[in-house]
């Protein structure tokens, strides 16, 4: 079980990199075991770096990594670590898949950083865990596994399953591993060294709260776009939210404009398109689906209103220009 006290010391980590993966939740897993072997004065933790063909890993920042071998290579009790980024659909390897079924039946704990969570999730490994995502994927992640428990927390450490959202929520998650095997003191003194406090706890949200995002406190505009934030599949009504805040239409449309310098159907609109966005990229859904998903019940309308905010089609989105004419043709008529 991740979290208890390892039957050897040093305790092996086996960190899996994945094409474009994401360099800083990487450093800020294993700065923390470095640092705590420091304070304690002896081996407690040691990793090593791995790809499916040994081959050195290009991060998404541009750097290449060396890596000591490919995954027959890493050792047959080691704490495994996915780690992975941009585009982790593309950079899904059948054969990682694979192994990592094999892995998770053998009982290693293995786990996720960043995007990483879904090439577990896509070979079986958190049915019936919980997990976290980067709050970006999220959406996706939840269309593609819909009977999977993710949260919006930072990390989650579920028996022999873990996952960290990304940046450096991988750094709380080993400082919570710290803590639980070798005592709050050590955790804390690893803490102190990089400048980490206070330590988060793993169900903090990732995300800024609404009022720093928008800019304001003003309680009945953070209650309405909390309410278009959890309806952007059947948008309600201006005259909707009005009525739930107590507000006229005209009060509402006010209220947009002097905080947010915008109406509140193109506030709405907006959400509503960056969702579908998050959702082209993310997964493997019909561009209708995604349209149907984020409200909108026409596809012309919605490559219509994508493509004036985003300056390309849907399509084009996902890199099939070809079906763009289509779509235009459909918008005409």
């Amino acid at each position: 079980m991740f979290g208890q006290p390892p039957y050897d010391l040093p305790q092996r980590f086996a960190f899996i990199l994945v094409p474009e993966f994401s360099m800083m939740p990487v450093t800020s897993a294993i700065e923390p075991l470095r640092l705590a072997n420091r304070a304690a004065e002896r081996q407690l933790y040691d990793w090593s770096m791995y790809s499916v063909d040994g081959e050195p890993v290009t991060a998404s920042n541009g750097l290449v990594t060396a890596v000591s071998g490919t995954l027959d290579a890493i050792p047959a009790h080691a704490t495994i670590v996915v780690c992975s980024g941009l585009d982790v659909q593309q950079h899904t390897d059948k054969r990682l898949v694979s192994w990592l079924r094999k892995m998770g039946r053998r009982g290693n704990d293995i786990g996720a950083l960043c995007t990483a969570s879904h090439i577990l999730a896509e070979a079986g490994l958190f049915d019936g865990h919980r997990c976290t995502i980067h709050w970006e994927n999220l959406p996706g992640f939840s269309e593609a596994f819909p009977d999977i428990d993710v949260t919006g927390s930072l990390f989650e450490i579920d028996r022999d399953r873990f996952s960290s959202a990304g940046g450096t929520s991988a750094l709380d998650m080993m400082l919570s591993l710290i803590s639980r095997q070798h005592g709050p003191d050590l955790a804390a003194e690893v803490a102190e060294t990089i400048l980490h406090s206070p330590v988060r706890h793993h169900s903090e949200h990732q995300r800024m709260s609404l009022p720093a995002r928008i800019g304001t406190r003003h309680p009945k505009l953070v209650s309405i776009i909390e309410q278009m934030e959890q309806n952007l599949e059947d948008p309600l009504s201006p005259t909707v939210l009005a009525r739930q805040a107590g507000l006229s239409t005209r009060q509402l449309e006010r209220l947009f404009r002097r905080y947010l310098d915008r109406s509140p159907k193109r506030y709405y609109l907006e959400l509503r398109l960056r969702k579908a966005r998050s959702l082209l990229l993310q997964t493997d859904m019909s561009v209708i689906n995604v349209a149907l998903a984020c409200g909108f019940s026409s596809p012309s309308h919605f490559s219509k209103c994508y493509r004036a905010f985003f300056g390309r089609t849907p399509y084009r989105e996902r890199g099939v220009p070809s079906l763009d004419k289509a779509v235009s043709g459909q918008a005409a008529e």
